[in-house]
């Protein structure tokens, strides 16, 4: 090799390694400032609905008139916004503001959980558009509807049995979770800002603009993990999938990390539809990433000190789990539950149809019936 070769192979090496620490660089800069945003709109949604209260607790108590009302509300409340953290997030707020019980917000986040498929659907729906000719949108939005099947297994019973353990052990429950805290308390030194923010524009306002600077910190993450090289992920993550206990390990810890079930289902949605990953495959990625989709919610609930919300979401992450453990243990019973609801979703029409209008119908009626 001569001498200007050698020199053009280090300034080719210098130049790879000056991109990938740019690159490295701006993601790590990108997601430090997706969890600032997040953090501070979280404290800011607490102090804006703190001024509030007397407002949200009159509109809250028109629509929220019992436990069925209240699930049915956030249940479709995240069908609107395609994302369940904000509205575990907005009922933790609500629930250290009073507004709500304790029941009610048990139920809100289970309900945030049942309606956190349609992010998948909707990422399967565009996925369709994008080559529409090769398979149906049914086709397309199977893994949303999979996701719903799989996440109304395991949270419809625990939030039936969940409101049971509450009312039961709830002074015990309570109790157990008074003395958790985060290494740092809370983030007072946010205060003065949320406070300059709310009393300038208004309760009102700074309580929209809160749930914007969520729903902005949620979707800056996900354009910070859009960068991340996702056919790597695929390549030495998702080949691991034959294997159910590390398939759920992969989606909790993908999930947890990322707090983005959007970026975790959704970076399969391809995979999936293209036959990549078998169903048998997905299914213990999904119940990973509804339990670690939680997680944000935890760290909601010590940011606001709540400690009545630690209790709330740390019941449902336990009877979540204990369920899905059961549920992997015994797999193949559980799988043919599944593959059989799936099965007819993709070849019966009108078992599709009824069980789209199901996913609204329900929901509806839970808020709309104590109101007749």
């Amino acid at each position: 090799m001569t001498g200007s070769d050698e020199t053009s192979e280090a300034a080719t090496r210098a130049t790879g390694l000056l991109e990938f620490i740019s690159e490295s660089g701006s993601l790590w800069a990108g997601s430090l400032a997706a969890v600032l945003l997040f953090l501070f709109a979280v404290q800011l949604l607490g102090t804006a609905t703190e001024a509030a209260e007397p407002l949200i607790e009159r509109i809250l108590r028109t629509i929220i008139v019992d436990n069925g009302s209240a699930l049915g509300l956030s249940w479709l409340t995240t069908y609107g916004v395609t994302n369940g953290s904000v509205v575990a997030a907005l009922t933790l707020s609500l629930l250290r503001s009073g507004i709500v019980s304790a029941s009610e917000a048990f139920l809100m986040i289970a309900g945030s959980r049942l309606g956190a498929g349609a992010i998948v659907v909707l990422v399967g729906t565009l996925d369709y558009f994008q080559k529409r000719r090769t398979r149906t949108l049914r086709e397309r939005t199977s893994l949303g509807l999979l996701t719903f099947v799989v996440t109304f297994t395991i949270y419809l019973p625990v939030t039936a049995l969940g409101i049971v353990v509450l009312r039961t052990f709830q002074s015990e429950l309570f109790a157990a979770t008074g003395g958790l805290s985060l290494p740092v308390r809370s983030l007072r030194f946010f205060e003065p800002v949320t406070e300059a923010v709310t009393r300038s524009s208004g309760p009102e306002i700074a309580l929209v603009v809160a749930i914007a600077l969520l729903l902005g910190s949620l979707w800056l993450f996900d354009e910070v993990l859009e960068r991340v090289e996702t056919e790597s992920v695929r390549t030495y993550l998702f080949r691991h999938f034959e294997g159910k206990w590390t398939a759920f390990g992969i989606g909790f810890l993908i999930t947890g990390v990322t707090t983005s079930i959007a970026f975790s289902l959704g970076v399969v949605v391809p995979l999936y539809n293209r036959q990549f990953v078998r169903r048998d495959e997905i299914v213990p990625y999904i119940l990973g990433a509804n339990i670690g989709t939680l997680f944000d919610t935890l760290v909601v609930a010590f940011v606001l000190e709540t400690t009545v919300g630690v209790a709330i979401v740390l019941l449902l992450m336990a009877l979540g789990t204990l369920l899905t453990l059961t549920v992997l243990v015994g797999y193949e019973p559980y799988t043919q539950v599944v593959d059989g609801t799936q099965d007819r979703l993709l070849t019966d029409r009108r078992f599709f149809v009824g069980f789209a209008v199901l996913l609204v119908a329900v929901p509806l009626a839970l808020l709309l019936v104590p109101h007749l």
